[in-house]
């Protein structure tokens, strides 16, 4: 009876320390999840402000708290910001967020940290249904492009981008266990093929839709307008909505699919949501954008060592960094080579790669690669 009573009392013990533990880490998840919203105030304000035109912070939030710039803001400028930099500064922000928390949701899914819709061959799905659009919109799926109207491109995407994680998720899990060289090595494969299927759609473009094309798969906000963001900003917000409410079920799937069943989790309604999720987001970004990687792998990965694994606080932290560090990647795209611009789908391949390659070292012992 003693012996017992010892017991309970052990893991009562253990329990409160977990707690304690949990509160501690909870209190610096809410403070920098605090931080990074004021982070990414301070980000979109230095976007909509930095550039030729001259206008300060100052002049830009009366502007746009009043409703009207004429009296601070020169008609080129209200232009300039309103029209060009401010749809751009919008536009990358959700795109920076969607893919953060699509990066996020599957290292969750995956339950390992090397996952990212870039690596493993689910942006190169979405890139096939957008250049299939863009090169056959005007013939074989012209009545698609009629059906759906703006809507077309991040639609074709989104199915590219399903289809791919569906494969990918298929051929790598077995038992209901998920094989991390196997998810590699299929993504892989799948990106070689949808690059090949894409090679083959781009040799069918015409001159004009060449010259689109090659500027796009580098990854770009240029152009970006309010029709764009008309487009892909419902899609991507709608792909996002659910991903709080599945945090209790990520955190509970990294004790594996068995245990989270277990818990009461509905493990296969999990991954559904998941994958038409990411699919959804990560098909949107990449039509307006192009090809922007590196994001979903290195923000989520910063987080975790920052704040922990949980995913109540791990997914609207990606998404605030995420977007944060777009918008301000996308600034230094143009200005960097002024009057020129750098695609940004360079920069973040420039800065991520490096980061991928230190975390691979890293990990490398514990994942037996």
């Amino acid at each position: 009876m003693a012996f017992n009573d010892a017991v309970a009392g052990l893991k009562q013990m253990s329990r409160t320390t977990a707690r304690r533990r949990q509160g501690d880490r909870t209190a610096l998840a809410a403070l920098v999840i605090a931080g990074l919203a004021l982070f990414s105030a301070a980000a979109f304000l230095f976007s909509i402000t930095t550039g030729a035109a001259n206008a300060s912070v100052i002049d830009v939030i009366e502007a746009m708290l009043s409703g009207s710039a004429e009296s601070t803001l020169s008609i080129r400028d209200r232009i300039v910001i309103f029209d060009i930099r401010l749809p751009r500064a919008v536009l990358g922000f959700l795109i920076g967020g969607g893919l953060a928390v699509s990066g996020a949701v599957m290292q969750g899914l995956f339950r390992n940290p090397l996952a990212d819709p870039g690596l493993i061959g689910v942006s190169a799905g979405s890139s096939l249904g957008a250049v299939a659009m863009i090169v056959l919109g005007g013939g074989t799926l012209v009545p698609v492009a009629h059906l759906f109207g703006i809507f077309a491109l991040p639609i074709a995407a989104f199915v590219g981008g399903l289809v791919t994680t569906i494969l990918l998720y298929k051929i790598a899990t077995r038992y209901g266990q998920t094989s991390i060289a196997t998810m590699l090595l299929a993504g892989i494969a799948l990106g070689s093929l949808a690059l090949a299927a894409t090679g083959i759609l781009i040799y069918m473009a015409d001159d004009r839709q060449l010259r689109d094309l090659t500027f796009w798969s580098m990854g770009s906000l240029a152009g970006s307008t309010w029709s764009k963001v008309t487009a892909a900003a419902p899609i991507i917000l709608l792909s996002l909505l659910p991903l709080p409410f599945m945090a209790r079920g990520l955190n509970a799937l990294t004790l594996g699919e068995a245990a989270a069943f277990h818990m009461g989790i509905a493990v296969q309604r999990l991954k559904n949501i998941a994958i038409v999720s990411v699919a959804a987001a990560v098909g949107a970004s990449v039509a307006v954008s192009g090809g922007i990687g590196f994001v979903g792998i290195v923000v989520p990965h910063v987080l975790r060592i920052a704040i922990g694994p949980d995913h109540r606080f791990l997914l609207p932290a990606s998404a605030l960094l995420g977007g944060s560090l777009l918008v301000i990647a996308d600034v230094i795209a143009r200005t960097v080579v002024s009057p020129a611009e750098l695609p940004i789908g360079i920069l973040t391949a420039g800065v991520g790669g490096p980061f991928f390659l230190w975390m691979l070292l890293r990990q490398r012992s514990r994942l037996s690669l």
